[in-house]
């Protein structure tokens, strides 16, 4: 390596960890010439340096979290056939993709950067001090996913990523040698399988990474290099014998500890399924109309998880447990103003009003009769569809009762 860790912020920090790290078999403390040749001699200080240099920058880029893994470990990590059988059984639903020619390629870094040797794993907590979906229960507002209620963070992360790579730049004589590639969740990574094997956190029953400290509120971005860096120990599971998380699932979609069922999640028919949602699965959505956050409601991880430092993940107005009845008169023009920049947009304005339909037909509240009459005569097919179910549930609430079970067959 070529660091050059002597001008780096973070060298005091180094020289300590070094020194407090090295064995000595003197019972006096060690002077700082003898310590340093010891040091350089067996590469610690080295190795110390670039973890310290690579974490000083990520946290100057306001990332909470950062670690390394060895990019060749990948190939033998259990993820791997897991995934491979994880797609066999269907598991993945209608995101084609997950598989094919873009699965091939989650299994081999090499194929997104020639010659990887490292990955930087890093993370950004996006929780904010409000109640979780578990504390509230009015069946007349909605629930949208905790992670989309500020800015979409695909843009800002990518922002980030470009910001640390050039950061970290500045730490080498040789830049030329540090080739990158950025990835964030839309790129073809498994990136809590590589994640896991760093310090940010481990992998959670509920299939989501869960650090310490920070619990599983985070926002995951990777960067690929051909730098050999010092690999961190992973973090090891702490989640013990606790199931809270998949006995919570509304859905049954948690099949058992890091089994999660696409095809019977919440998250997945109100964010990425498009069409028709089978009429199985309404009654479970409940006043879902974007994402589901229950799984990581009920973690214990997350009982004392920070809030976020960044504004941009604050709430927009109007985004936490929404009014039900003001959701069913968006328009069109106001679904575009409402959610430009917003991970909502996913779900696509015929989608949204499709999902709250589903809401408010499992509300139980006659109230909503007049908004669901309007939104059955929608242009839109799937809309009509969703707005009549929902009003012969609420007409019939006390007689055609589709509540769902775990073990309905889709």
């Amino acid at each position: 390596m070529y660091y050059s860790v002597v001008q780096d912020p973070a060298f005091c920090n180094t020289i300590h960890a070094v020194r407090d790290g090295l064995p000595s078999h003197r019972s006096e403390p060690l002077g700082l010439a003898p310590f340093l040749s010891r040091a350089i001699k067996s590469g610690r200080l080295v190795k110390v340096a670039e973890k310290e240099t690579i974490a000083a920058a990520a946290r100057r880029q306001g990332f909470d979290l950062a670690g390394v893994m060895r990019a060749a470990d990948l190939a033998s990590a259990p993820d791997l056939p897991f995934y491979r059988s994880w797609l066999a059984q269907g598991y993945h639903g209608q995101l084609a993709y997950l598989a094919g020619e873009r699965a091939q390629i989650r299994r081999d870094l090499d194929r997104l950067l020639p010659g990887v040797r490292s990955v930087i794993c890093v993370a950004m907590n996006y929780n904010v001090e409000l109640p979780y979906s578990t504390a509230l229960a009015d069946a007349t507002r909605a629930w949208i996913s905790r992670y989309a209620w500020g800015d979409d963070y695909h843009q800002l992360f990518r922002e980030k990523l470009e910001a640390l790579v050039s950061d970290l730049r500045k730490g080498f004589t040789r830049p030329e040698e540090f080739r990158a590639r950025l990835a964030v969740d839309t790129s073809p990574i498994l990136e809590r399988a590589l994640a896991r094997r760093t310090a940010v956190g481990w992998m959670g029953k509920n299939t989501c990474l869960i650090n310490q400290k920070l619990g599983s509120w985070l926002f995951l971005g990777e960067v690929l290099t051909t730098l050999e860096l010092p690999r961190d120990d992973p973090a090891p599971d702490r989640c013990g014998s606790c199931t809270k998380c998949i006995e919570a699932c509304p859905t049954g979609a948690l099949l058992g500890p890091r089994v999660l069922d696409s095809r019977r999640c919440i998250s997945y028919w109100t964010i990425e399924a498009r069409g028709a949602i089978p009429e199985q699965m309404r009654a479970g959505i409940g006043r879902h109309v974007f994402g589901c956050d229950i799984c990581q409601d009920v973690c214990p991880w997350n009982r004392k998880a920070l809030a976020t430092r960044d504004p941009a993940f604050r709430p927009r107005h109007g985004l936490f447990h929404p009014p039900l009845e003001q959701l069913a008169e968006i328009s069109a023009e106001q679904f575009a103003r409402m959610f430009r920049n917003s991970p909502i947009r996913r779900a696509r304005y015929q989608g949204f009003l499709r999902n709250v339909c589903v809401a408010i037909g499992n509300s139980g509240d006659p109230r909503f009769v007049p908004k669901l009459q309007r939104l059955a005569e929608h242009s839109d097919p799937v809309v009509r569809e969703h707005a009549i179910w929902a009003l012969d549930k609420l007409d019939h609430k006390d007689t055609k009762d589709t509540k769902i079970t775990k073990n309905v067959a889709l």
